[in-house]
């Protein structure tokens, strides 16, 4: 799944500093998160999430993506749209299964129910990419959505508290750190490959879809023309 949005505001965050006392809704680790940065973090379901937005009980919410978001009636109480956040960068779906009574079954069944999730996950990736870019543009055009890109200041204070929360969660769970390795060492492998390998999606997408500036209106004014050069002065 790709990155969730920071959440549906008022207006357009444009420091960290605003979220110092705001009534937020978030879940997990990253109500940890907020909290360091000076929220007042609400934990709420998603199903409760817009009414009180509505209500004014919270002043402001994250909850998924684009359209599950816009299912949720986001776009009915807030108009603006934070795209862009390190609370939840990107989250993978998990098909979990006793091992126990998986390997229970014959081998044919096995191979069914293991391609079987392959294949949900290909088509959820497919339809998911599909429907988030069509609700963005809709949410967009028919139902007066701003969207704006979460300032780098944001993106670093997130990226401060999250230094805070690791030091507070590792202290007492040795779980939580073997995870947090794993997890480091596959980025420190993988992160700098994408870099290296994976070309700038942004010149591509500007050649063929962005529509060139319009040329520059002529002036009405002539310009005056230029002086022809004086004579030489002949010596005597």
């Amino acid at each position: 799944m790709p990155t969730q949005p920071l959440g549906w505001f008022k207006t357009p965050i444009t420091n960290p500093g605003q979220f110092k006392g705001m009534k937020y809704r978030t879940v997990g680790l990253s109500a940890d998160l907020f909290k360091a940065m000076g929220a007042s973090v609400v934990i709420l379901p998603g199903g409760e999430i817009v009414a009180a937005l509505d209500r004014n009980l919270i002043d402001a919410a994250e909850f998924n993506n684009t359209t599950s978001d816009r299912m949720l009636g986001f776009p009915d109480v807030r108009k603006v749209m934070m795209a862009q956040s390190y609370h939840q960068p990107m989250e993978c779906l998990e098909l979990l299964i006793s091992k126990k009574k998986y390997e229970s079954l014959p081998k044919d069944l096995q191979a069914i129910i293991k391609y079987a999730a392959v294949a949900e996950s290909a088509d959820f990736t497919w339809k998911m990419m599909d429907r988030n870019s069509t609700d963005l543009i809709e949410m967009k055009a028919k139902q007066g959505v701003k969207v704006v890109k979460t300032p780098k200041s944001v993106l670093e204070a997130q990226m401060k508290a999250w230094d805070k929360v690791i030091e507070e969660k590792s202290k007492d769970n040795p779980f939580f750190v073997k995870v947090l390795e794993s997890q480091k060492q596959w980025a420190a492998r993988v992160v700098p490959w994408r870099q290296e390998i994976m070309v700038d999606e942004e010149m591509a997408y500007n050649h063929f879809f962005k529509q060139p500036a319009p040329p520059a209106a002529k002036s009405d004014v002539t310009a005056a023309p230029a002086k022809a050069p004086a004579a030489p002065t002949k010596k005597p």
